[in-house]
């Protein structure tokens, strides 16, 4: 297992391989991470994944080979972040203290494990990222490295005393580019940080590392103003099987998505318009630092949201009970870098199958930033009309409550003669 990043100097590096692949964004980072490990003796393989983000490829790759790559090669993932990364954690709600759907934290575990295959297939021995020392995407990128191979060299320029030193910061990136004739889109005007998948899109740092800070609307780009949405309330059902949503209707309009990629990309584009999935919040990183977070999830936030009413009426109470105690621990996991761990695999297993009945249909109603459940049917549901009803007899004799709440009081009656003794020898509370 090798680390680049403990200081020595890159020029020093004797290793005949000096193929690397870099996950590269088009971006002001990596571009000038690209430049810097060239300088320094790398041959470079550029590598992008393609999970949502509204990016000219094209044009990435252009300017990846013209600052001195060696190759770009580009991979859409799209249908795989779909199916294997994002439908696993709504089937888990997987919610980062009890707010982040996981965006960012769902799409570094995919994109890190095609750069590894790239690096396999074309001989690198090493592997390198634009995640800075202070965050989680850091973690989240060598992890997986490691889980895949762990003889892979990573080179990890924000933990690099040399880069450090010549980089303090976004304007100095600015200026490299600028004195190397890299161009970039960033500008000192735009004074924050953006990730986009399909999974959302974040806003952070710079003037947004300000918790008291009131950012204005421009920032948001993938959901409109609420108080900007329709007036007309748009209706939607969402169906699931074995938990995974697989069917999305538009009752005002018809429209009908049933694969994969296509459904999430629509309840992205419903959500987006009646400005649902945004989330304002200061989060707790896994390196112990506290940070503040803009996110936008519109389709997640449906999708997740259908997803815990078709449980309700389909999951039997305890394994419920038992699964919302897991639900957490599986969202810290992910947000922690750890996809690739035997803990994974082991909750993985477990909440699949929790998900085996939870099939059918959950009707919502979507309005200016909100998200309602209007109805639920389920072939597989444990609701009983005839046994919950407060207007129909039968089904349940109501007789046999006598004997279950004396059984539930046992302890509450014991508990309660401890009282009185103690209280009468003056002790404890009345």
């Amino acid at each position: 297992m090798g680390d680049e990043s403990d200081g020595e100097n890159l020029n020093t590096k004797t290793a005949k391989n000096k193929k690397l692949v870099l996950a590269y964004s088009g971006g002001l980072d990596t571009s000038c991470i690209l430049k810097w490990q060239i300088d320094q003796g790398y041959e470079v393989i550029c590598f992008m994944a393609d999970v949502g983000q509204q990016e000219d490829f094209k044009a990435a790759e252009a300017k990846a080979m013209k600052i001195g790559a060696k190759k770009v090669i580009i991979k859409d993932l799209k249908k795989e972040f779909v199916t294997d990364y994002i439908f696993p954690a709504i089937r888990a709600n997987a919610i980062y203290e009890n707010r982040y759907l996981l965006g960012t934290s769902l799409a570094r575990p995919v994109i890190a494990k095609h750069q590894m295959m790239v690096a396999k297939q074309e001989g690198a021995a090493y592997v390198s990222h634009g995640a800075t020392g202070k965050g989680n995407d850091q973690v989240r990128f060598e992890l997986t490295y490691f889980s895949i191979d762990p003889d892979i060299k990573v080179v990890s320029p924000w933990k690099t005393p040399e880069f450090l030193a010549k980089f303090k910061g976004r304007d100095d990136l600015i200026a490299y580019a600028k004195a190397n004739g890299i161009p970039v889109s960033a500008t000192t005007k735009k004074p924050y940080s953006e990730d986009e998948n399909l999974m959302h899109i974040s806003h952070e740092a710079g003037i947004l590392e300000d918790p008291g800070f009131v950012p204005e609307e421009s920032v948001y780009s993938r959901t409109v103003n609420p108080q900007k949405a329709p007036e007309k309330s748009t209706w939607i059902e969402v169906y699931f099987k074995d938990g995974t949503p697989v069917k999305i209707v538009n009752k005002n309009d018809g429209t009908t998505k049933t694969d994969p990629l296509e459904l999430f990309t629509y309840a992205n584009k419903i959500g987006g318009e009646n400005g649902i999935g945004r989330i304002d919040m200061v989060e707790n990183r896994f390196v112990g630092i506290k940070s503040r977070g803009l996110y936008e999830t519109p389709g997640g936030t449906i999708l997740m949201t259908a997803h815990r009413d078709i449980e309700a009426i389909a999951m039997d109470r305890e394994v419920m009970r038992l699964r919302d105690t897991l639900s957490p621990r599986y969202a810290e996991i992910i947000y922690n870098g750890f996809w690739f761990s035997p803990e994974m695999d082991f909750l993985t297993a477990a909440f699949n199958k929790s998900q085996e009945y939870i099939d059918g249909k959950v009707t919502l109603e979507l309005y200016k930033g909100n998200v309602w459940t209007r109805a639920r049917t389920s072939p597989t549901s444990l609701y009983d009309e005839d046994l919950g009803s407060m207007h129909k007899a039968g089904g349940f004799d109501q007789k046999d409550s006598v004997g279950f709440i004396k059984i539930n009081a046992i302890r509450l009656m014991a508990h309660r003669k401890i009282l009185d003794k103690l209280a009468a020898k003056g002790k404890g509370k009345k």
